[in-house]
């Protein structure tokens, strides 16, 4: 899919309830489950124990949600650019769930819609669904509400 780029806000505006693109696939393993643990601490064996996690009801290890989460600006930025010339922040989540375990060797890959697009002070604030799915599932393993702000260039 060609990535889309928006360079003012009223061609953003316009698109704003509309499905701007799904990502490419992207491959879960291991290796990048247990890189994460390290870097967070987080050694839940659920996530990095594979013969415990083979006994579990998912029949393997999976990835933690936040893991899940953190590839979202991946995805993101693999479908769209906002450029008003300035920069943009992200400003957080307002609605974050995990209906559905992501296994280790999965691929996943995000839907991406744009909900609302707002002023604020030096700016807009845009809110995008982020969905993503499991290659062969029918449940998302995440469905969250995304804000960032984009902040124009300084006069």
């Amino acid at each position: 899919m060609e990535q889309l780029v928006f360079r003012d806000v009223d061609t953003l505006r316009a698109r704003v309830g509309e499905e701007l693109g799904v990502s490419a696939w992207y491959a879960v393993t291991q290796e990048a489950v247990d890189a994460f643990a390290q870097l967070t601490g987080d050694h839940q064996w659920i996530h990095v124990d594979r013969e415990r996690a083979a006994a579990s009801p998912f029949g393997t290890t999976i990835a933690h949600g936040l893991l899940t989460l953190s590839i979202g600006p991946r995805f993101l930025t693999e479908l769209v650019t906002i450029d008003l010339g300035g920069f943009g922040l992200n400003y957080g989540y307002d609605r974050v769930r995990f209906p559905a375990p992501l296994r280790v060797g999965a691929r996943v890959r995000m839907r991406l819609t744009l909900s609302a697009v707002t002023d604020v002070p030096g700016g807009i604030q845009v809110a995008f669904l982020e969905t993503f799915e499991v290659e062969g599932e029918a449940k998302p393993v995440c469905v969250a509400e995304v804000l960032a702000r984009y902040v124009a260039a300084a006069p």
